[in-house]
C-alpha cells in the first residue's frame, strides 16, 4: 500500500524541510488539542466538588481560548505546507509528463491513444497530488495523532478503560486491508475506461464533419452513451467499495463508545474514575473518530494514488525509439546529404518500406521525389527527421552519419511541411511566428508573399489577427497549406522538406510558390515530394519511387527522354490541364 510513498521518495527528499515543518506542526496541533478536554474535565470535577470559583473559572475559560487560538494558527501553517506540496508535485509531474511527450517519437504515439494520455495527465496526476497532500495528513493523523490521543487516554485518564475501548480497532485494520486491495484493482479499470472515453470524444470532435456527412450522429451518440455507461459502471464499482469505509468505521467507533461509556460508568461507581475524567475520556474518544476515519481515507488515497502513479510511470518509463548519441559530432552545416544503400522498415510493417536507396544532394540543390500513392515518398523524406531507428545502409549529412548528429542540431537545420498541416488554435500571425519567435510583421509578410498567401490575407476578417480555429478549421485546405509554408519559409531553414505540401493549391499558385522557392533558396537545399510533376520540373535531380525502390532518376529532361513512368504521368497531367501534345 505504501509503495506509492517510496516511488515519490525523490519529492519528499527534495521538499523534506516543508514536510518536517508540516508534520511537526500537525503533531503539535494534535498535542494542543488534548488540553481543552482535560481542562474541561478538571473544571467539571471542581464543580462537582464545590471548589470552583470565579477566578478559577475565568482561568479555565482563558486557557481554553488560548489553546484554541494556538491551534488555529498552527493549523493554518501545516495546511499551507502540506497542501502546498500537493499543488507543487502536480505541477512538477505535469511538466515532466509534457516534456516526456515532446521527446517521444511517432512509434510511441502509434502505440498510445491521445485520450488515455490526457487522462493520465489530468485525473491520474491529480490523484497522485492528493497522495502527497491529503495522504500525508491522513498518514500522520492515523498514526502519530492517534498514538498521542491513545497515550493521553491511557496515562491521564485510565489505561484499563483505554484498552477496553480500543478492542474494535483491529477489525478496522482488517477491513481496510481487504477494501484497499479491491479499490486498487477497480480504480485502475475506472481510469482506463476514462481514457477510452477521452479518446472517443477527441475522435468525435475532430471528425464531426465526416460524422455529419455520413449521417452518423445517432450512431456516434450511441457509441458515446455505451462508453460513458462503461465509465459509470466502473466508477460505481469503485464507489460501492468506497461506501463500505465509513459504515465500517462508524460501527467500530460506536462499539468503542458503548464499551467506553459502559465500562467508564462502572469505574465511576467504584471510585476508580471521576466524573470529570469520564467526560474528558469521552471527548478524547470523540477525537479518535477522525484518526479512525483517517485510516480508511489513508487506504483509499494510497491505493488510488498508487494505481494512478503506476499509470503515469508506465508512460514516463518509456524511452524514445530514437535517442541522442552520447557524444554527438558537431557539424558546421548540411553541405551534402547522402543516402547510400538505405533499406528501412517501419516497426509495424512486415515488408521493407524503402529498399536500396542511393541518392546524393549538395547544398543549394533541389531534389524531387515522385511516384504512385504508397510508393514511399514520405517515408524517404522522413528519414532526414530521424524519427524512427535507422535501417541498414548509411544516411550522411556532410559525411557524418545521421545517428552521430545531435537531434537538436539536425532539427534546427530542417523546415518541414507535412502532408497533413497542423495549425494551432491561434491567429494567423502566431501560427507563422511559430517558425521564428517575435518575428516582425514585415518579416511575416515576406514569408506570406513567398507562400503566395498575400491575396488571401485580405479576405480574412481580421487579417493577420484572424483566429484559424482548432487545427485551422476556419481556413480552406489551400489556405492551411500556405500558412504552413509561410511558417517554414520564415524560419529560412538550411533544409526545406515539402511533403506533398502543394496538393491543395491551383496550378498558377503552385507556379508562383515554386518560382519564389527557386529565387529565395538558391543557396539552400530543398526536397519536394509531389504527385503533380510540374512542382519538380525545376529540380536538379528527380527520383521516381515504386514500392520503396528507385525505378527512375535523372533531370526532368532526361526522364522525359527515357519514356518511362515519369513521361507517361507527365503527359497525362499535361492533357488534364488542357494543354496539347504540341505544347508539351
Amino acid at each position: 500500500m505504501f509503495s506509492v510513498l517510496k516511488k515519490l521518495g525523490w519529492f519528499f527528499h527534495r521538499e523534506k524541510r516543508r514536510y518536517v515543518i508540516g508534520v511537526f506542526l500537525l503533531i503539535l496541533c494534535g498535542v494542543l488539542e488534548l488540553a481543552p478536554p482535560r481542562l474541561l474535565g478538571s473544571a467539571i470535577d471542581d464543580i462537582v466538588s464545590g471548589s470552583i470559583t470565579w477566578p478559577s473559572l475565568t482561568k479555565y475559560i482563558l486557557l481554553i481560548i488560548g489553546f484554541l487560538a494556538s491551534i488555529y494558527l498552527v493549523t493554518y501553517i501545516w495546511m499551507h505546507k502540506l497542501f502546498g506540496a500537493s499543488n507543487l508535485v502536480e505541477r512538477l509531474l505535469r511538466s515532466r509528463f509534457m516534456s516526456h511527450l515532446l521527446r517521444m517519437t511517432p512509434p510511441f504515439f502509434e502505440r498510445n491513444r491521445t485520450g488515455d494520455l490526457m487522462a493520465r495527465a489530468t485525473n491520474d496526476l491529480r490523484s497522485v497530488s492528493q497522495t502527497v497532500g491529503f495522504g500525508m495528513l491522513t498518514l500522520t493523523d492515523s498514526t502519530a495523532y492517534l498514538a498521542v490521543i491513545f497515550l493521553a487516554m491511557s496515562t491521564l485518564i485510565s489505561w484499563k478503560l483505554t484498552l477496553a475501548a480500543i478492542i474494535p480497532l483491529p477489525f478496522i485494520a482488517l477491513a481496510m486491508k481487504i477494501y484497499g486491495r479491491i479499490i486498487h484493482e477497480r480504480y485502475t479499470l475506472a481510469q482506463d475506461a476514462f481514457g477510452d472515453m477521452n479518446d472517443q470524444v477527441l475522435e468525435s470532435v475532430a471528425g464531426v464533419r465526416v460524422i455529419r456527412a455520413y449521417v452518423q450522429e445517432r450512431n456516434d451518440e450511441q457509441r458515446f452513451t455505451d462508453i460513458t455507461n462503461d465509465v459509470y459502471k466502473k466508477n460505481l464499482a469503485v464507489a460501492k467499495v468506497d461506501a463500505f469505509f465509513e459504515p465500517t468505521i462508524r460501527l467500530c467507533v460506536g462499539l468503542s463508545y458503548a464499551i467506553g461509556l459502559t465500562y467508564g460508568i462502572y469505574l465511576v461507581f467504584h471510585n476508580e474514575l471521576t466524573l470529570g475524567d469520564l467526560v474528558s475520556f469521552n471527548m478524547y474518544l470523540g477525537m479518535m473518530i477522525w484518526p479512525m476515519f483517517a485510516i480508511g481515507e489513508l487506504i483509499n488515497i494510497m491505493q488510488r494514488g498508487g494505481a494512478s502513479l503506476d499509470r503515469v510511470n508506465e508512460t514516463l518509463d518509456v524511452n524514445p525509439d530514437v535517442q541522442d548519441v552520447a557524444n554527438p559530432v558537431v557539424v558546421e552545416g548540411p553541405n551534402t546529404i547522402e543516402f547510400k544503400d538505405v533499406t528501412f522498415k517501419y516497426p509495424t510493417s512486415t515488408i521493407n518500406n524503402l529498399e536500396h536507396i542511393d541518392v546524393s544532394i549538395r547544398r543549394g540543390e533541389t531534389l524531387g521525389v515522385v511516384g504512385r500513392t504508397g510508393s514511399g515518398k514520405s517515408t524517404l523524406l522522413k528519414q532526414l527527421l530521424h524519427e524512427y531507428p535507422t535501417g541498414s545502409g548509411d544516411i550522411k549529412i556532410s559525411d557524418v552519419p545521421i545517428e552521430n548528429i545531435s537531434l537538436n542540431q539536425l532539427h534546427g537545420w530542417i523546415g518541414y511541411v507535412p502532408q497533413e498541416q497542423i495549425l494551432f488554435s491561434k491567429t494567423v500571425r502566431q501560427n507563422i511566428q511559430f517558425g521564428l519567435q517575435d518575428a516582425s510583421d514585415e518579416v511575416i509578410m515576406d514569408a506570406i508573399r513567398t507562400a503566395a498567401f498575400d491575396q488571401d490575407l485580405g479576405t480574412l476578417s481580421d487579417g493577420l489577427d484572424t483566429l484559424v480555429g482548432e487545427k485551422g478549421v476556419a481556413l480552406s485546405g489551400g489556405q492551411k497549406q500556405r500558412v504552413s509554408l509561410a511558417r517554414a519559409f520564415i524560419a529560412d531553414p538550411d533544409i526545406l522538406i515539402l511533403d506533398d505540401a502543394l496538393s491543395a493549391v491551383d496550378a498558377r499558385t503552385e507556379s508562383r510558390i515554386i518560382n519564389n522557392i527557386r529565387t529565395q533558396r538558391s543557396s539552400k537545399t530543398t526536397l519536394i515530394s509531389t504527385h503533380r510533376l510540374s512542382a519538380v520540373e525545376h529540380a536538379d535531380w528527380i527520383i521516381v519511387l515504386e514500392k520503396g525502390c528507385i525505378i527512375e532518376q535523372g533531370t526532368h529532361e532526361t526522364l522525359l527522354e527515357s519514356g518511362g513512368w515519369y513521361r507517361e504521368q507527365y503527359e497525362r497531367q499535361q492533357v488534364e490541364s488542357g494543354l496539347t501534345d504540341e505544347e508539351v
